[in-house]
């Protein structure tokens, strides 16, 4: 197992902290006055650059060093939560009975696709260095991606919470 190289940990740990700072300071409060729909849209047009993932397999955006299994996991995971991202945007635009779904598809793939990118580079990168121009990927773009996954997660779970709530009894449904 690789040793633990202090500097990239605590990059990404500062990533995390500032992320969900951010998010719950100013875009968690902004993003529960909005329609739900348009909320999750948001989210997902923001994870659409997930494509971005697809640059590991690039010849000199990471070190040759780096296993092409691990590059090819990392782009084409990246690369089925980003054609996810851009089919939840789509759904939830055009009202699509099953947008919903889509939206929990992409965000159960997209979070489980970045913890395991880093659980692979935990266990497989002797040293973060090796991926070269793409360190800004887990140590900032990954931490931002999955603070927005949770606040995905959040509205989902008050769409199921409102639309159980109007059909509590004594409700009329509307």
């Amino acid at each position: 197992m690789p040793a633990i190289n202090l500097p990239f940990v605590l990059s990404v740990v500062g990533a995390f902290l500032a992320s969900s700072a951010v998010a719950y300071i100013y875009v968690w409060p902004f993003m529960r006055t909005l329609p739900q729909f348009e909320a999750l849209r948001l989210i997902a047009a923001f994870h659409a650059f997930r494509f971005l993932g697809m640059n590991f397999l690039v010849t000199g955006f990471v070190s040759p060093e780096v296993s092409f299994d691990f590059a090819s996991k990392v782009a084409w995971g990246d690369f089925i939560a980003a054609v996810l991202a851009v089919l939840s945007m789509a759904a939830l635009s055009w009202r699509w009975s099953i947008a919903i779904p889509v939206v929990w598809l992409f965000n159960i793939w997209g979070t489980i696709d970045l913890l395991n990118a880093y659980y692979m580079g935990a266990t497989q990168l002797r040293d973060p260095g090796l991926m070269g121009a793409g360190i800004y990927v887990p140590a900032l773009y990954v931490p931002l991606l999955l603070v927005s996954h949770v606040l995905s997660f959040l509205l989902l779970l008050k769409i199921k919470q409102t639309e159980q709530g109007s059909m509590a009894p004594g409700r009329a449904r509307t």
